[in-house]
């Protein structure tokens, strides 16, 4: 695979596309030093202590013999923990997989709470410049479409960059006081004269560290909040909403998970679109399945992966096969190219005077590098045909 070719096809790709969207996922926070979710799911089992251990390591230990595709994670012990809430009634007197309903319970919540501290801390010393350049940079695109990013990462690092530059964004929630979620403004798509057209769209689709489930003690129902800059110790009753348990998002198509789930279909369908990939590992079968869906629905959707490993690069070979001829993925040494999977290949003598070839390609090593997300925004930035943005 003749990696110069593909790149000035890419730098085409960037400069005259009508409409792009962005997919982050883990890899993204990850390259700010945010723990991905192997290392989380590594932290919270070491600060776990006795009764909340031996339960977290019962239902993890049950998973790693259903679970086979990937490495059990602490997203999939959440939703075990929830299953076993919704199957005992969160009720001291009954047990699934040997723990009872209150147990589980308590530790749905003190899983919540150690994520929501071991992630806060490393936010407070992450670097968001790459970030603040990124936004910035799309932020000043003259496209005539919104501008939509989704991702699954629920750290604040994106709010935290898009406020830091001024930047008017909106993730489907209103309000001030509680802002809550309104399902309406998600459905819909502005028109290109509406004021906001131009306001960064960003979906968080595995929630949040400012989203929390508030119980309304007339009726014991339950809705979803998102707040602002706190200390979590102010509200320490409600729950933290960083993942869809399914009872929840199968309830009411009213909860975030579920629109967002739906926005993503309707965008990734909705004609012209280049939709680019970066730190996503592709292991959300749901997820999956509404992309590799839309890729062979429309004709005129092309998606961009870029991987951090070759592994995942060979792995998503396997979940395409050959039918998926509108989808790219580029890894250090490996791409899928128009259904084929070959070995990156660097002729220097193919270089013009005037191309930078180390923006992407380290001779060294003979690797692409843009599957470090901070490498990308570099690139990205100096390639798409517009003047780098101040940060």
């Amino acid at each position: 695979m003749d990696v110069v070719k593909e790149i000035r096809e890419l730098k085409t790709q960037l400069a005259y596309a009508k409409n792009i969207g962005f997919f982050f996922g883990a890899g993204t926070s990850c390259a700010l030093n945010i723990p991905n979710i192997e290392m989380l799911t590594n932290e919270v089992e070491k600060q776990l202590k006795d009764e909340g251990l031996k339960n977290f390591k019962i239902i993890k230990d049950d998973l790693v013999t259903t679970i086979t595709d990937h490495k059990v994670n602490i997203e999939d012990i959440l939703n075990q923990i929830r299953r076993v809430r919704e199957i005992t009634s969160d009720q001291k007197t009954k047990h699934f997989l040997a723990v009872c309903g209150e147990s589980a319970k308590e530790l749905d919540k003190e899983v919540c709470n150690l994520i929501y501290s071991i992630i806060n801390s490393s936010e407070e010393k992450a670097d968001i410049k790459t970030t603040k350049k990124f936004f910035s940079w799309l932020n000043n695109m003259n496209r005539e479409y919104s501008k939509e990013v989704f991702t699954t990462n629920y750290d604040l690092i994106i709010e935290k960059s898009l406020e830091a530059c001024h930047i008017p964004y909106f993730d489907g929630f209103v309000g001030a006081f509680e802002p809550f979620f309104l399902q309406e403004s998600v459905d819909k798509f502005v028109s290109r004269n509406d004021l906001t057209t131009n306001w960064i769209r960003l979906w968080k689709i595995h929630g949040s560290l400012s989203w929390f489930w508030k119980v309304d003690s007339a009726d014991n129902s339950h809705r979803i909040i998102r707040v602002g800059k706190f200390d979590k110790s102010c509200i320490p009753d409600n729950e933290l909403v960083i993942y869809p348990s399914k009872d929840k998002y199968d309830s009411s198509r009213k909860q975030p998970f579920i629109a967002y789930f739906d926005r993503l279909k309707n965008y990734l369908l909705d004609g012209e679109l280049l939709f680019i990939f970066s730190g996503y590992s592709f292991s959300d079968q749901h997820i999956n399945e509404i992309i590799f869906n839309c890729l062979r629905q429309n004709n005129r959707l092309y998606c961009i992966a870029f991987c951090y490993q070759d592994a995942e690069v060979e792995r998503l070979d396997k979940l395409l096969g050959s039918s998926h001829m509108n989808m790219s993925v580029f890894g250090p040494k490996k791409a899928i190219v128009n259904g084929m999977l070959e070995d990156w290949k660097f002729d220097k003598a193919t270089v013009s005077p005037t191309e930078k070839h180390d923006w992407y390609w380290d001779e060294a090593k003979a690797t692409l590098k843009l599957g470090d997300f901070n490498l990308l925004v570099d690139f990205l930035v100096a390639n798409s045909g517009k003047v780098e943005p101040t940060s």
